[in-house]
Parts: C-alpha cells; structure tokens; sequence
C-alpha cells in the first residue's frame, strides 16, 4: 500500500476515532476515499486536506487528540518554537500581493538553514494556494505544500510574517489577511502536528490580537513561545 495510502485501521488511528465512525464517514462520502477489492484506501495527502478544512471547526479536545494521533510520543512538547526563529520571523512583511508574500516567506524560511531547494518550495506552495486558498475567517494564512518536501528541506521548518495591513489573498468573503504562517515538513506526521498545534494557539483568547500588537521579530517570537509553553503545560 505505501506510505502514500492507508487502510480504515491505519486512518481511524491517525485520525483518533473509531474505525466504524470513519468506515461510516466513507460510505456517507463524507471522508475522500475509494474501496479496493472491498476495502477502504484512502489518500494520505487527500486526507490532510480534508482535515486542513476541518481544523477550523475543531475544538480543543478534538484538536489536541488529533495532535497526540501525530505523535511519536504520548507527552506534549515544544513544536512551533522549535521549528520557527527570531530569524524566520519578519515583522513587517515587506509585501503586498499573494505572489509577493509567498516569495518573502520562502526566503525567511532559507534563513534557518534548513531549505535546500527553495524553487521547488515555493512552486509547491504557489501550486497548492492555487487549489484553494489557506486564508481563514480570522485573518490568518496557513500556506504550505500538499505534500511533504524531504528532498528539499534539511529538517522542517516554520517562517512567520505579518504584513502592516491586510491583503487580499482568498479568504472567505473577500476578509484580507495579515498573518501568515509558512509550514513546510519533511514528512505527513509532523505537518498535521503543527497545523493542529497552530489550531490550538488561535483558539486561546487574546493570541492573535497579540501577534498584531507584536512589534518586531523578537516580541512576536517570545509571545509564541510562551503561549506555546502554557498550552503544552
């Protein structure tokens, strides 16, 4: 089968629920998926977008038990300030448009060292925006690969930006985005942890509103990892 396809088992785990919920989300067409001489296989980079437009609508509990389906191991640790730096963080955003906020975070993302290929990042990120846009209701943008790049990245990396004021960048009813957060995994496992942790961070009161008083790289990487910390315990 590949890492590129799971069964209804291997999905019901990395989902977090019970295989007869998903094997009933199947049959409804709820969840994409196809059967195969009976069974269930279903497409692992179809399945995170599936739940990319879920995580929206996730509360806390169905979002950290999403996160601990990711982990290799049962404890919460550091993630998103591991992954990202003062040196991946730029506020301001000097850009203005789509195209120009995904060629600055590409090269915010270089500034850790991490990004071997950083053409083959930004067509995939590009080519994935074109699908449907990351923008979210809140004013924040998600933009990422549809499918891991372990042939272009050394290790995963987040880079951060928030422009001065919002742009149009797809969001749902024209709302403009200020704050974008470029993920990009070597590998599915942590891809989905760090979208369910970012999730998570969005969700505690007064978060985002302190990302948009943040004045520089310095301040904005502190207030997240510390709202990181007190999430995690």
């Amino acid at each position: 089968m590949g890492n590129e396809m799971m069964g209804l088992q291997e999905l019901a785990t990395y989902l977090q629920c019970d295989a007869r919920e998903v094997s009933k989300w199947a049959s409804r067409g709820y969840l994409p998926g196809q059967k195969v001489s009976g069974e269930w296989r279903f497409h692992r980079a179809e399945i995170n977008q599936w739940l990319e437009t879920q995580m929206p609508g996730y509360n806390e509990q169905q979002l950290a038990a999403l996160e601990k389906g990711s982990r290799q191991r049962s404890d919460e640790e550091p993630l998103l300030s591991v992954l990202l730096s003062e040196a991946t963080t730029a506020v301001p955003l000097r850009a203005g448009t789509r195209k120009s906020v995904l060629k600055e975070l590409v090269v915010l993302a270089e500034q850790s060292w991490q990004v071997c290929d950083p053409a083959a990042v930004l067509s995939a990120i590009e080519a994935r925006e074109q699908m449907a846009s990351t923008a979210q209701p809140n004013g924040v943008a998600i933009p990422h690969p549809r499918r891991p790049l372990p042939n272009a990245l050394g290790e995963s990396v987040i880079a951060y930006g928030r422009t001065v004021t919002g742009i149009p960048f797809g969001g749902p009813r024209g709302i403009e985005t200020d704050i974008f957060f470029l993920v990009a995994c070597r590998d599915d496992r942590t891809h989905l942890q760090v979208l369910a942790r970012l999730a998570r961070l969005m969700l505690r009161p007064n978060f985002l509103d302190g990302l948009r008083a943040a004045a520089t790289p310095s301040e904005t990487f502190q207030l997240i990892e510390e709202a990181e910390r007190e999430l995690i315990g």
